[in-house]
């Protein structure tokens, strides 16, 4: 029995303009159109926009110098601190920072070096208008022993813990053959009150339990090392 042929269609299909001949095309004209809850927008673009905002530096009150005092440079000096030098200026925390991480720490400084942290435009000296009426607390370690006193003293003078922080001119080390030496630089030695306070929290901020003393500048410039304490915690 022969096999019936299949009827055809007497009229041609027009084709459908408005139908895509790729049906994977449709789908994905279709996969462009944003879901319920996805968030639309270039990646790369936020990307970049996130970045831009991620770095936002931390300003501190005051703008504070780093000076050094080069031990050989010292030796020839034709007056008091003349071979006294700025190093960096610094006004927020990232930059302290990348200054502390890439200098000597006391311990690693040569013998006879003075490393100064003053607040800007304040010379670490007798001399200096805003120092001229001061005086200095001193504590006092064993060689080698300072590095981590220093630094609390840093942070405690830029981060403004002190009550007094106006009095406050800077923190000096100094390293000897035997010892090293921190002091904080005030300004007005006569108030008393302030200086005691700023004494006692040093101390806290330290945790140093040995007694410390207070001398004038006035008394140190005519006395040198005779000079005494006017205070002592």
């Amino acid at each position: 029995m022969a096999a019936e042929e299949p009827l055809k269609s007497t009229t041609e299909e027009t084709p459908n303009p408005n139908l895509n001949s790729n049906p994977r095309a449709q789908d994905d004209v279709n996969d462009d159109e944003p879901e319920e809850g996805e968030i639309v927008g270039d990646e790369e673009s936020s990307a970049k926009k996130s970045s831009a905002v991620t770095y936002q530096p931390h300003p501190l009150e005051h703008q504070w110098t780093f000076w050094f005092d080069n031990p050989t440079a010292k030796s020839k000096q034709a007056t008091w601190g003349s071979s006294m030098r700025s190093i960096y200026t610094f006004a927020t925390v990232e930059e302290f920072w990348s200054i502390y991480n890439n200098i000597h720490h006391p311990s690693k400084l040569a013998v006879g070096a003075d490393f100064h942290c003053f607040k800007y435009k304040i010379e670490p000296k007798w001399e200096d208008p805003v120092c001229a009426n001061g005086g200095k607390w001193t504590v006092t370690f064993g060689r080698g022993k300072s590095d981590t006193s220093w630094l609390y003293t840093l942070l405690a003078m830029i981060g403004e813990q002190f009550d007094h922080g106006d009095e406050i001119c800077g923190a000096v080390v100094n390293v000897r053959i035997k010892q090293e030496k921190i002091a904080l630089w005030t300004k007005n030695a006569s108030n008393e009150a302030a200086q005691l306070s700023i004494g006692k929290q040093w101390k806290e901020f330290l945790d140093y339990n040995d007694t410390i003393g207070f001398i004038f500048h006035e008394d140190a410039k005519k006395l040198d090392r005779g000079a005494k304490n006017r205070y002592t915690i």
